[in-house]
């Protein structure tokens, strides 16, 4: 028999290992888009998931950004059906909001968490490889982000209502995604978007990659894989450590929340900054910029009578011991 070929073997490995907690008779879904990577996933969970007792379907989103989208979804539904995958397509109106990449991203998570509780549905898949990881590290620095935004795209993320978003491909490179396909006998789509110099993603892919290589040696890509799953991690304690100090020094206030300046003043800046992101995200459902964050800290470690701090969707002052987070 001709042997089996390691690209194949490669992403096979990595979702039967990405699949292995999930309870038998459980149902996944892939989402589906017609390219390297995401079919690469969809015949590897086709060939792994029966094997540990799990159904899998694919759902492919057609965005209607690009003429003949209809036939790319139909042809890559088709793709998923022969591989044995229960194959959905769902039209999508795509809005504006955020820019086209932003709100066709917006629109396709949406479809496939609907999807996932219509199929009653464990666990979306989704084609991130470690190339894209690089790439969305590299977009974090160039932007000033902070370590929550240099943490890149987590391998397991689970909604509130239990849905698992998982990634089963962060630690396999592009080039293995496309060899797969080709031993496969899976035909590719391309996506033109992704040749598209107007996307940052895309000249970071095409031209910054490329010169860092060629500059600082190979490996760069796995580097900035492993800064981001570092950052993780620490990300994960400093939640716990937040988690264990937050229920001792926050309260409810009228309209609002409150936080000790004694409690705050006296944690380290990332400890401190970090509490009151998570206050006002947790109470308000909003993020605060590096700059709006510094200024709430100043209320407890530089107070100099300053008033009210306007924030998104509340405000921060300081009233006596606290600082009180009010909704506006």
């Amino acid at each position: 028999m001709p042997s089996l070929s390691p690209a194949i073997a490669e992403i096979r490995l990595a979702v039967r290992t990405a699949l292995a907690d999930l309870p038998a008779g459980s149902t996944v879904i892939v989402a589906l888009s017609g390219g390297a990577d995401s079919l690469a996933l969809a015949a590897a969970t086709a060939f792994e998931a029966p094997k540990l007792g799990l159904r899998a379907g694919s759902l492919t989103v057609d965005h209607g950004l690009q003429d003949g989208s209809d036939a790319v979804a139909a042809r890559a539904a088709r793709t998923a059906a022969a591989l044995g995958l229960d194959a959905l397509i769902v039209r999508v109106e795509v809005g504006e909001d955020g820019g086209p990449e932003a709100a066709a991203r917006d629109a396709r998570y949406r479809v496939l968490k609907d999807a996932a509780a219509d199929a009653g549905a464990s666990a979306v898949l989704l084609g991130h490889t470690l190339d894209d990881q690089a790439e969305t590290v590299l977009l974090g620095l160039a932007r000033g982000s902070g370590a929550a935004s240099l943490q890149g795209m987590a391998p397991v993320r689970e909604d509130d209502d239990g849905l698992r978003w998982v990634r089963p491909l962060l630690a396999v490179r592009r080039e293995t995604t496309r060899a797969c396909c080709t031993a496969s006998d899976l035909e590719v789509w391309d996506d033109p978007h992704n040749a598209d110099q107007r996307f940052a993603r895309v000249r970071v892919r095409d031209r910054v990659l490329p010169v860092l290589e060629a500059e600082l040696g190979p490996g760069i890509a796995e580097a900035l894989a492993r800064t981001a799953e570092q950052l993780r991690e620490d990300a994960e304690a400093f939640d716990e450590m937040i988690h264990e100090t937050i229920e001792d020094i926050v309260e409810h206030a009228e309209a609002g929340i409150s936080v000790s300046v004694a409690a705050l003043a006296a944690n380290p800046a990332a400890l401190r900054n970090r509490i009151i992101r998570l206050v006002v995200d947790s109470e308000f459902g909003v993020s605060l910029t590096r700059l709006q964050t510094l200024e709430v800290a100043r209320l407890a470690t530089d107070w100099a009578g300053q008033g009210p701090i306007d924030l998104p969707s509340c405000s921060a002052a300081r009233v006596g011991g606290r600082i009180v987070f009010t909704a506006r």
